[in-house]
């Protein structure tokens, strides 16, 4: 079959290195379970899990069931936990998985029980406290009913608990992320106070996790870190008001095209669809064969820039399905079959997935998960 036009090269030294961070962090005895939903944050499900698992995770986080049994067909027998939705009717493919779940469901848990009993096997669960993000989450006597019902299940096992933070990622104002810590162990002491025994905490996701030694808990679910980005500008900037951006992260994610067409355009013409952008003088322009079909969002149209032979050029017109051009006026011997860095480092230069989140409009997130599938992932 032929190879697609465009692909990802994907660093596993840098995610194993990454992960050695927050191993560093958290220390040997919390629980490190990196999360590989959304494909690995777009850097490839099946390959990013095995380099975590080599690098020492203790867990891999996914979204729902059909990731979980992409692991397992893949051959990854780690411990996967579900932190998305299960509906009930997917409760014995869950047990045949052999994964945990996090539950805020009556009916999913009876599923899971009368699952597990039939396979004779016990499945793990955890519970969410609902802290201040109004997700999955259940306020205190619907947590402390479900952790009720579980206790009264033989083929259930409380697991855990845990929350989510709103909004740590999203300013340097950390008031209602330490509300939201402090009401999840408040609500853990008051289960506690009724009777649940000791069970597993986690609340730390990638920017809990740097920021706040007492977040590490008993688990760390680190998720955008993992791959080499921080969570954001604002979470650095703590980071380094705390002196605690000292972290070796690598991004791991190179995305790559080829020129396919070399053309000289005169002055006065107008390029790609809409008439979005017009030559004030003869210009060389490449096509590269990419477009918002692969995750390359047309909202970076005549705003993105792409490093060929180590240099940049400049996107210009709309981003097309299936194509995109590129300004190499100013860079010779441009030829087909170069190769192009759409988002990674090329010599001096550099096109981080900050950078063109920047350019789009989003956030470092979406921009990786939004590769599409279909684009090739090469470890390197």
């Amino acid at each position: 079959m032929a190879q697609r036009l465009t692909w990802c090269e994907v660093s596993k030294a840098a995610l194993m290195g990454n992960l050695a961070e927050f191993r560093r962090l958290v220390g040997p005895d919390c629980r490190l379970s990196p999360v590989v939903k959304a494909n690995a944050y777009g850097h490839g499900l099946e390959l990013a899990a095995r380099a975590f698992m080599e690098g020492g995770a203790d867990a891999l986080c996914v979204n729902d069931a059909w990731e979980a049994g992409r692991l397992r067909g893949a051959g990854i027998a780690a411990p996967v936990i579900i932190l998305g939705n299960v509906p009930p009717e997917q409760a014995e493919e869950v047990v045949e998985l052999g994964a945990e779940v996090v539950a805020y469901d009556r009916d999913l848990l009876v599923a899971l029980d009368r699952a597990g009993k039939a396979a004779g096997k016990t499945v793990k669960v955890m519970v969410k406290l609902e802290t201040g993000t109004n997700r999955q989450g259940l306020r205190m006597e619907e947590a402390w009913k479900l952790v009720s019902l579980a206790a009264e299940l033989d083929g259930i096992q409380l697991a855990g608990l845990s929350t989510h933070f709103a909004d740590i990622e999203d300013t340097t104002d950390h008031t209602f992320a330490r509300e939201q810590l402090d009401r999840f162990n408040a609500g853990v002491d008051i289960l506690k106070t009724r009777g649940l025994k000791s069970v597993m905490r986690s609340v730390g996701n990638s920017a809990a996790t740097i920021l706040w030694p007492e977040a590490h808990l008993d688990m760390v679910r680190v998720g955008i870190g993992a791959y080499g980005m921080w969570p954001s500008t604002e979470t650095f900037v703590t980071a380094a008001l705390t002196h605690r951006n000292q972290l070796a992260l690598q991004p791991a994610l190179t995305w790559k095209t080829r020129v396919a067409q070399v053309k000289e355009v005169p002055a006065g013409e107008y390029v790609s669809y809409g008439r979005t952008f017009r030559t004030t003088h003869p210009a060389r322009l490449v096509v590269l064969p990419v477009g918002y079909y692969d995750g390359y969002d047309r909202g970076v149209s005549n705003m993105a820039w792409v490093l060929i032979r180590g240099r940049r050029a400049q996107v210009r017109g709309r981003v097309c399905m299936n194509m995109i051009m590129a300004d190499v006026t100013d860079i010779p011997d441009v030829t087909v079959g170069d190769e192009v860095v759409l988002m990674g480092t090329d010599g001096d230069e550099s096109i981080g997935a900050e950078q063109f989140a920047t350019w789009a409009g989003t956030i470092n997130y979406e921009v990786t998960t939004r590769i599409a599938e279909s684009v090739q992932r090469i470890e390197v």
